[in-house]
């Protein structure tokens, strides 16, 4: 769903783009049918046990012993007076703590580069927690199935990576530019075990700068009276990202404003039966 959405505010100027997410959105649908389809294979006779709760003080009783797998699973199931009551025992759209589904999961920001990386980590956790469950079976047709789903979430994570470095520049997300006063500086708060590494010395990633290590920062803050002194070495510096923003904001617009149809929008293209939303 979150690709679907993103999809729309994408389709101008990335038309390209929004045919992707609309593929990947597509194909994603596909493997909620396959989980929903290898749960209820799971459940097998869970329904019906329901089906006979009249006639039974259990739905499911715990064999004595070593239990098949199945059996403990439909136990641990089944503990839950929501699973039989509401969902008649079905998969239902759920986190592995109960909590339902909701929109407030969906991360469509209207900047495609912010979008592109919003999805790159949502499949990075897609693909761990597909990781974890191959853990959690011995069946090897839900490994294979599990594997499955994995590996096609590392190919949308590439897909991904590779629609987002057609876009340039993509960083910094969205079309202000970082303050030149307040870009460099690394604070040290762990004091008095410190680590130092390229995310705070040398020189910043994909940036014309280096770090400023702050070893010390509450002396730094007052000598800098709260970081509000003024540097007229940066005021150069602090003009051109002004500049910049400006000219890069223009140029984002002018790409929605030039990709726009002309005449009345129309969702469907009649004449060909494409549609052109």
């Amino acid at each position: 769903m979150q690709y679907f959405t993103q999809a729309f505010s994408a389709k101008q100027p990335y038309p390209d783009k929004y045919d992707m997410l609309m593929d990947i959105a597509t194909e994603e649908f596909s493997h909620l049918e396959i989980v929903g389809a290898t749960i209820q294979m799971l459940l097998k006779g869970v329904n019906g046990e329901l089906k006979r709760a009249a006639d039974s003080s259990e739905i499911m009783q715990v064999l004595e012993g070593k239990a098949a797998m199945e059996d403990i699973i439909h136990s641990a199931l089944t503990a839950n007076p929501q699973f039989p009551v509401i969902t008649g025992g079905g998969p239902t759209l759920r986190n592995s703590q109960g909590i339902p589904w909701c929109a407030s999961y969906i991360h469509s920001n209207g900047d495609l580069t912010v979008d592109l990386r919003s999805n790159l980590a949502s499949e990075s956790r897609a693909k761990l927690v597909y990781e974890h469950l191959m853990k959690f079976t011995t069946d090897p047709y839900v490994k294979d199935t599990l594997s499955f789903l994995m590996t096609r979430e590392i190919a949308h994570y590439k897909m991904f990576e590779a629609a987002l470095e057609t876009i340039q520049p993509n960083f910094p997300p969205g079309v202000l530019q970082s303050d030149p006063r307040f870009t460099q500086q690394y604070f040290n708060l762990s004091t008095p075990t410190s680590s130092r590494g390229p995310w705070n010395q040398g020189n910043m990633p994909k940036m014309d700068k280096e770090w400023e290590y702050i070893s010390d920062p509450a002396a730094y803050v007052k000598t800098t009276s709260g970081l509000s002194a003024e540097d007229v070495n940066l005021n150069t510096e602090i003009e051109d990202a002004n500049a910049l923003s400006i000219q890069l904001g223009e140029i984002r617009s002018l790409e929605v404003k030039s990709s726009e149809p002309e005449g009345a929008a129309t969702w469907s293209d009649y004449n060909t039966g494409l549609t052109s939303i």
